[in-house]
């Protein structure tokens, strides 16, 4: 199957406040009283011993903190990554249809004529069943060309493709020792913006904050790289995306309707069953 140069690869989208690795644990110190140390003269009973205090929990053990990626965690980033895009699969489906009014009064145009035709309700009935299965169908498909054509683009060789080239990265969010969530930077010297791509969270560890740690750490090596700007595009049709580019100072500033990802022959059919929107943001770190 021919697939796009990276560069026009559509990146996934879909970040917790940056801390300090846990240091280690000091040694208590044991003090011990006289009247443990000997025992009483006057027949008096012992000083009782000082309660136990039960070990405190470091707060910090659920702290996230983001670090550079290694190439021996390659296979765990591209498994975030796959789940993360398979997870659009039913959102464009089924959720993605209430941004499309005209494909909604299409639907309702084809359930008329269904009972015009056949005067039946229940072929009338069975259509929209019908319909959202042709709608996954499609998205499903779509969505599978898009995820081949990544894993054999920029996600085959992460260290290659981010870590190795002048202004570019790679970062993994780190919590307990597991690799939970996932964010590269492309650095673009033409208009001196960085591009914030592959962002995706375990969906085991969202709710943590996890997604914005990870979008500051994009946003603070563009500013140590001295990028004018920090741009992003974005599929998603959940909401919470869209919100969370906005809470780190992105700014909405396009859309394209019909957006062809990769992979998508652009049938008759496939414009029918499959819509998605391409959103693109905009962070101005300082003017030109």
């Amino acid at each position: 199957m021919h697939c796009l140069s990276p560069k026009m690869v559509c990146e996934t989208k879909i970040v917790a406040e940056d801390h300090e690795s846990i240091p280690g644990s000091k040694k208590d110190t044991i003090i011990v009283s006289s009247s443990q140390m000997w025992p009483s003269l006057a027949g008096s009973p012992p000083s009782p011993p000082p309660p136990l205090t039960p070990p405190k929990e470091d707060p910090r053990r659920d702290n996230v903190y983001i670090r550079e990626f290694h190439p021996s965690e390659q296979e765990v980033v591209r498994r975030i990554f796959y789940e993360g895009i398979m997870e659009r699969i039913p959102n464009t489906a089924f959720r993605g249809l209430k941004q499309q009014p005209l494909t909604q009064l299409l639907y309702g145009v084809l359930a008329v004529m269904c009972f015009v035709v056949t005067k039946s309700f229940l072929l009338t009935c069975c259509l929209p069943i019908f319909l959202m299965g042709m709608r996954y169908y499609f998205s499903r498909k779509v969505i599978l060309h898009y995820l081949d054509c990544a894993l054999h683009t920029d996600m085959s060789d992460i260290e290659q493709y981010y870590m190795k080239p002048p202004g570019s990265c790679f970062w993994v969010a780190v919590l307990d020792g597991n690799v939970v969530g996932i964010v590269a930077a492309r650095g673009n010297e033409e208009d001196n913006t960085v591009e914030l791509r592959r962002m995706s969270v375990d969906s085991n560890y969202r709710g943590k904050g996890i997604a914005k740690a990870l979008g500051r750490k994009v946003l603070e090596f563009a500013m140590l790289n001295n990028y004018s700007s920090v741009v992003l595009g974005t599929t998603a049709v959940k909401m919470a995306a869209h919100k969370l580019y906005e809470s780190l100072g992105f700014k909405h500033v396009g859309v394209v309707e019909h957006y062809a990802l990769p992979g998508m022959t652009r049938s008759l059919l496939e414009r029918m069953f499959f819509q998605v929107r391409y959103h693109r943001y905009r962070l101005q770190l300082r003017e030109e």
